[in-house]
């Protein structure tokens, strides 16, 4: 075994460097370029792939081994060397063996014609975008169900406001979202039914979150507890809170303080379409306005019909009011008549 010698480590740095140079001078235009690129992108989508999965544990333990390999050749250990030699020596055969699964999964998403194309190539599995479909469709189907069985539901999707103090005041879950994880967190008598949930970057992020509720007259007199902390969330943040209500199994949504009733399934879905993957926020809100505002005529006639109401209403007041005094007054005058006689 030789002595080791900074000299050697020195001319086989320099070694690499003229064969880097030599390799830079032969480079020949257009075709080199799309040689690198091609090497870079491969190379991009391999480290994508493993970075799904646990292989990159296995590569951070193949690369450990490499460094052990250059040590030994550095400091010339033969008995090591000539070992590890031996197990590189085949190194593509157990590559093979030990990203056999990765390498399956690759082929077959390569070899699926669908899908094919450089966005789905090179993504490491769904985009941001077709997530967020995912959960409004996950939504969507929960609360359809539960509002068939008229069961009482509130979820709120967070958006820019930020809804710590909320979500700290519930139960941490930070699951993934699908219609049986939501209608199994708001079947009556379960631990977390009572409360919202709160959703956020496509995760539950907690359940059984309260939030405290002004005593306002005019909001109680119409509305449940759900509905009513769905409208207060709705006016201190820019969340969107869905509710199904126990008593008739419909479903609403709260928006800037406004309560939009009655939605069918289809409708519940472009709302939450409009209002979570458009990218403006003023946006969101002008056209999930211009889909749910009712038009003005209709406006005005329940305005008309409530002024009806409470018109009558007063009217009918004003007539107790005017028989009670009415009865009053006889019941004096028969009393006066009765003493002077």
């Amino acid at each position: 075994m030789g002595s080791f010698s900074w000299s050697d480590v020195i001319g086989t740095i320099e070694a690499t460097w003229e064969r880097f140079a030599g390799a830079v001078r032969s480079f020949s235009g257009i075709k080199d370029v799309i040689d690198i690129l091609f090497v870079a992108v491969l190379v991009y989508y391999i480290l994508k792939q493993f970075r799904r999965s646990q292989s990159i544990q296995v590569i951070k333990g193949l690369f450990l081994v490499a460094v052990l390999y250059l040590a030994v050749n550095l400091f010339e250990m033969n008995a090591s060397a000539y070992l590890l030699r031996s197990v590189f020596s085949d190194i593509l055969v157990i590559l093979v063996v030990l990203f056999s699964s990765e390498i399956r999964q690759t082929l077959e998403r390569v070899g699926n014609s669908r899908n094919i194309s450089w966005k789905t190539l090179f993504s490491s599995g769904k985009t941001d975008e077709q997530k967020q479909y995912d959960t409004i469709d996950s939504v969507v189907r929960a609360c359809a169900n539960m509002s068939d069985k008229k069961i009482g539901s509130l979820i709120i999707f967070q958006r820019n406001s930020y809804l710590g103090d909320l979500t700290r005041r519930g139960v941490p879950v930070d699951s993934v979202i699908n219609s049986a994880v939501i209608e199994g967190i708001f079947f009556p008598n379960a631990a977390l039914h009572d409360g919202a949930i709160v959703i956020n970057n496509n995760r539950v992020v907690a359940a059984r979150c309260i939030i405290p509720l002004k005593n306002e007259k005019a909001v109680m007199e119409h509305v449940g507890t759900r509905h009513r902390a769905a409208i207060e969330i709705s006016r201190t943040s820019d969340a969107v809170a869905v509710v199904t209500s126990e008593e008739t199994g419909i479903i609403s949504v709260a928006l800037d303080g406004r309560l939009h009733r009655n939605l069918t399934d289809s409708e519940l879905r472009n709302m939450l379409i409009k209002l979570l993957i458009e990218s403006s926020p003023e946006e969101r809100t002008r056209k999930v306005k211009s889909v749910f505002r009712r038009s003005k005529n209709e406006e005005k006639f329940e305005e008309n019909e409530n002024e009806k109401f409470e018109g009558a209403e007063y009217s009918a007041r004003e007539s107790n009011y005017s028989e009670t005094n009415k009865a009053d007054s006889d019941e004096k005058d028969g009393d006066s008549e009765d003493s002077v006689k």
